[in-house]
């Protein structure tokens, strides 16, 4: 699919992690209101589906907007290592923010944006569950 020049590829990749949806800014009542079973104390581990899309001109000697080698390379160092098999409460980009999976997207976009080999970030997509899946375009 292409617009006005862009191309857009989109690559998946999978993260195992465990969380707690708690905010010290609420009482322990308004966070089993507003979180319910994710507030258990013990947490709760998903298997994210993350989706990275990237957008730019296809480049005319390799055919493709961005070289899927330079990209997993990027995803893993960055994103993969950082995140996969942990407790993103524990991270230090969670030290102020409750760990839902809209604050899960905006970490890895604001990661990964200035971190690209080509193009540029579109959109991080994140998939919590069958049922559940968010999207950040940055801004």
């Amino acid at each position: 699919m292409t617009q006005a020049g862009r191309a857009y590829f989109g690559r998946r990749y999978l993260i195992s992690a465990s969380h707690r949806l708690h905010s010290a800014a609420l009482t322990d009542e308004e966070n089993q209101a507003a979180f319910g079973r994710c507030n258990n104390p013990h947490g709760h581990g998903h298997n994210y589906v993350v989706e990275v899309r990237v957008a730019g001109p296809v480049d005319p000697e390799t055919g493709m907007v961005v070289n899927l080698a330079d990209l997993d390379a990027v995803v893993r160092a960055r994103v993969l290592d950082r995140f996969d098999q942990g407790n993103l409460n524990c991270d230090e980009a969670f030290r102020n923010l409750v760990p839902t999976t809209e604050n899960l997207c905006r970490v890895v976009f604001d990661i990964l944006k200035p971190n690209l080999p080509a193009g540029e970030l579109e959109c991080v997509r994140v998939e919590e569950t069958e049922n559940n899946s968010f999207e950040y375009y940055g801004g």
